[in-house]
Order: structure tokens, then C-alpha cells, then sequence
């Protein structure tokens, strides 16, 4: 049978053109479909654009294998098609004594991981980077660092049309049925409604994840978790950014917690905090600059009162509730649906974006290996 296009893509963030790249630079013809009017407009325009090292993930997991493999990766990528990036560092501090145990877990956790360059510092040693610091002890990650999110998308997209594929915008997927010989008839809404015929699908709709997978016919609805909304606001200093480094206290529960970083353009930004939400709510409560500051003031004491504005908001699609143990990024293939020819990604929040290279090669290999 003649198909469309080779393999179809379900959204045009990080994670999905990344899954288009690589299938691409196998070869083949690839659609990636994108409900907005731009790609990267939902989970991978409001976040942290942090370069992860991969400390925190359980080992042999796929977050701390896809985020080690996709931070080198993506720092490759970067420089070689002139990104504008920052392998600032990151400091992970213990701002009391009783926080030292759960950074040295970190470290051990890290280790394990294969994270290069680490480094147990001392109070002083920390302070000695970071002079407005309050730490009581810290770990030093050298090779995490910051990036153009929205310009490295625009190079995926580049490659995987300099490669003869097509980024479609404000083009929603409106459902997909299977081919009686294989394959997927894909319909596609929008102006310019139309139905497209592919042998590979690969769903990557950030927040709408479950609601894709619901929408291909003869998909298992056992086989799809149950999706939250993890919602975090940002808040933007007015003023000199205190630090150079990326700083975090320890993680929260569900989350790594605020953190600070000096963004690409030299302003200090904190979050995001973390609130379950039912539905997709962008606004910054500027009451909350208050709690903010609290927080702030437990790694950096020299916070100036009314010196932090309203940024912005994110939410990550989250596969736990509150009080529930973080779950695994989830690649479900033939072996979890039935289905052939099909991969649907599941929770893929933080560290999804450092991740990215890594989740599209996974995903290439397994369709065109099972192919």
C-alpha cells in the first residue's frame, strides 16, 4: 500500500519534533501535526529552559537514562547549529543542616546515574561562587546549564523539512483509525480539513495525551493513565540577578521545587511552585510574590522587599496526584496497546525538554526496528 507520509507526528513541541528528527534522519517522509497556530506554543514555551544533568531520576529509569543521553546530545545539537546556550552550573543547597542528608542522597543518586563533574562543597566553598548565597553545604553540577528552547525547535523543525517532511500548523489531530493491511488513516481538522494516510503514528501532545490516545480508534482505554495538570507560576526579580549559577534547594514532593536562574538575557527568575489544577489556567496570582518570598529568602537571605513581579505560568502533564509517587516517563508501544506501528507518549514533563533527542531516538528506533 502507498501512504501519505511514512510516520505522523502528534504535536510540534520539543519531545514531538525530536521524535519527527529522528525518524526523518532514517529516512522517511514525516507529518508532525500541531493544533496551535506556532509549534512549542504549550508545555515547551512555559518552562524553565534548564539544561538538566539528570541528578534526581531512580536509576535504570527512563528519565535519568533519556536525560543523560539527551543533555549531551542537546549540548552537541546546540553548538552545532549556533543555539544560544549557557553551561552555567547548578548549585543544589543545603540551607541547614538537617537538608545535608537529602543532598548527599542526590549526589549518590547522581553518581549512579553517570552524571559527570559532580562536587560536594562545603558552606563556604559554595559561598565562595556565589557570595550572596546561604548554604550550609552544596552540590556542585557543572554540566547543567540554560538554553533557546524556542530557537532549538525551529532547528528540529528545519531539519525534518530540509529532510522532505512537513511541520503542519493549526492543524489539530481529530482522530486516527487503523488500516486494514496496516498503517492509519489520520484526520485532521482545522481551515484546510483533510484526512492523510501514514504507516508509522507517534502521539506527542504534551497535556492532551490521554485525549489523543482516546481518539485512535481500537485503543485500549485501560492502557491510558489517568492525566493531572501540574500547575507552577514564575516570578521575575526586579533588579541585579544575585546569582550566576542555577540554584536549588532540595525537591519537593511531585517536583524539584523553586529554583533561580539568570536567564539567557541576565534577569533573575524563580519557580515554579507546584498546584494541581483542572484545567489549563496561565494566570500569575501576584499574591502569591509573598510565599514566593519566603522560600526565596531560605537560600538567598538578601531578597529586597517588593522586588518580585508576576512572570508567567506552566503546566506539566502529570501522571500522579498529590501525595502519589512520582511515575516514569511512559512510551507505550505494540507490547502495551496492540497496536503496530504506534508509540504514544505519556507524562512526559521535566525533564522532557533536556530529554528530547534521547525520547525521539528511543521512539524512531523501536517503529522502525519493529517495522
Amino acid at each position: 500500500m502507498t501512504f501519505d507520509f511514512d510516520a505522523t507526528v502528534v504535536g510540534a513541541g520539543a519531545v514531538g519534533l525530536a521524535c519527527g528528527r529522528a525518524l526523518s534522519k532514517r529516512g522517511l517522509t514525516v507529518l508532525v501535526l500541531e493544533k496551535e497556530g506556532h509549534i512549542g506554543q504549550g508545555v515547551s514555551s512555559r518552562n524553565s529552559e534548564v539544561i538538566h544533568g539528570g541528578l534526581y531520576y531512580p536509576t535504570g529509569s527512563l528519565k535519568a537514562k533519556f536525560c543523560v543521553e539527551g543533555r549531551r546530545a542537546l549540548y552537541d545539537f546546540l553548538a552545532s547549529h549556533k543555539i544560544d546556550h549557557w553551561k552555567c552550573g547548578k548549585l543544589v543547597v543545603a540551607t541547614e543542616a538537617a537538608e545535608v542528608g537529602r543532598i548527599e542522597a542526590i549526589f549518590e543518586q547522581a553518581t549512579a546515574n553517570g552524571v559527570e563533574g559532580l562536587a560536594h562543597l562545603t558552606g563556604a566553598q559554595a559561598r565562595a561562587l556565589e557570595p550572596e548565597l546561604k548554604a550550609h553545604a552544596a552540590i556542585l553540577s557543572p554540566e547543567s546549564g540554560l538554553f533557546d528552547s524556542h530557537s532549538y525547535m525551529l532547528a528540529l523543525q528545519g531539519e525534518i523539512e530540509d529532510a522532505g517532511g512537513s511541520v503542519v500548523v493549526s492543524a489539530p489531530f481529530e482522530g486516527a483509525e487503523p488500516l486494514p493491511g496496516g498503517g492509519f488513516t489520520i484526520r485532521v481538522g482545522g481551515e484546510g480539513a483533510m484526512a492523510v494516510s501514514c504507516r508509522l503514528l507517534v502521539t506527542a501532545p504534551g497535556l492532551a495525551a490521554q485525549a489523543v490516545a482516546a481518539a485512535i480508534e481500537g485503543y485500549p482505554a485501560e492502557d491510558i493513565p489517568a492525566g493531572h495538570f501540574g500547575k507552577g507560576v514564575y516570578f521575575r526579580l526586579v533588579g541585579k540577578a544575585p546569582f550566576d549559577r542555577l540554584i536549588y534547594p532540595p525537591p519537593i514532593p511531585g517536583a524539584l521545587g523553586t529554583h533561580y536562574r539568570k536567564d539567557l538575557g541576565g534577569q533573575a527568575v524563580f519557580g515554579p511552585d507546584l498546584a494541581y489544577v483542572e484545567s489549563e489556567d496561565y494566570s500569575v496570582d501576584p499574591a502569591k510574590a509573598e510565599e514566593f518570598a519566603g522560600y526565596i529568602r531560605r537560600f538567598w537571605p538578601g531578597l529586597p522587599d517588593g522586588a518580585l513581579t508576576p512572570d508567567y505560568a506552566g503546566i506539566r502533564p502529570k501522571l500522579h496526584g498529590p501525595g502519589e509517587p512520582q511515575p516514569d516517563f511512559q512510551l507505550h508501544g505494540v507490547e502495551r496497546h496492540g497496536m503496530e506501528g504506534l508509540m504514544a507518549l505519556f507524562g512526559i514533563e521535566s525533564p522532557g525538554l533536556t530529554s528530547s533527542l534521547a525520547i525521539g531516538e528511543a521512539v524512531a528506533a523501536a517503529l522502525t526496528e519493529a517495522a
